[in-house]
């Protein structure tokens, strides 16, 4: 790019000097409307969203993956991301037996499709439905005891597809960015059972995940 400027500076360099600045201003939005790719990654903050929900009960994860940025103007650009990520929640119990912790941990393939607006040229902010698959779901029992134990649980004993909403903002500085996003199901975890006739769900939360990541342009 650095050439075909000199040579369109030089093509209009006769008519005039304000030429020369409306070819360089051309070029660069060009630029900046250009598609790349990214790879992101980071830290999750979830819990299962019930009306008795405990701000205690937050589970740590992770989140890892790539998305690309598509400008439709200098100012919105569609967002498209594959990434892995773990949502669930934990519970600290401790009684006359033992104390320990129990991690109620999930693990799923996320699709999302932002729309973003470009507020500044470093500042942004998206928002976007969003679809995930579970391919995972384990709980892990750490006990003081020493009597620790992981449980894989049946996956068709929970709602496979997990549906919501996310939004949030990021800071991109050239090659490099960070961001935090904010995502809520609209489903619950568990599914419908009926056990002697009664009806009920099992977890009946929703997944409630902060995001913080950084990326990296490829």
């Amino acid at each position: 790019m650095k050439n075909l400027k000199k040579i369109t500076a030089i093509i209009v360099l006769t008519p005039g000097t304000s030429r020369i600045l409306i070819a360089q201003e051309i070029i660069s939005k060009t630029n900046s409307n250009e598609v790349s790719i990214r790879i992101k990654g980071g830290v999750n903050s979830s819990n299962l969203y019930t009306k008795n929900v405990d701000d205690e009960n937050v589970l740590l994860g992770f989140n890892l993956g790539f998305f690309v940025e598509l400008p439709v103007t200098s100012i919105v650009s569609f967002q498209p991301e594959i990434s892995f990520t773990t949502k669930g929640a934990e519970n600290t119990y401790n009684n006359a037996f033992a104390r320990g912790t129990t991690k109620f941990r999930l693990t799923y393939i996320k699709a999302p499709l932002l729309l973003r607006a470009n507020i500044t040229k470093n500042f942004n902010v998206h928002f976007a439905p969003y679809a995930t698959y579970l391919v995972d779901a384990k709980i892990t029992d750490e006990s003081s005891i020493g009597v620790n134990s992981t449980q894989n649980l049946n996956e068709d004993d929970l709602n496979r597809f997990d549906f919501g909403l996310a939004g949030g903002l990021g800071f991109q500085f050239g090659g490099f960015g960070i961001g935090a996003r904010y995502n809520y199901r609209l489903t619950t975890v568990g599914k419908g059972q009926t056990l002697f006739g009664q009806t009920f769900t099992s977890p009946d939360g929703k997944n409630s995940v902060l995001s913080l990541y950084a990326t990296i342009k490829l």
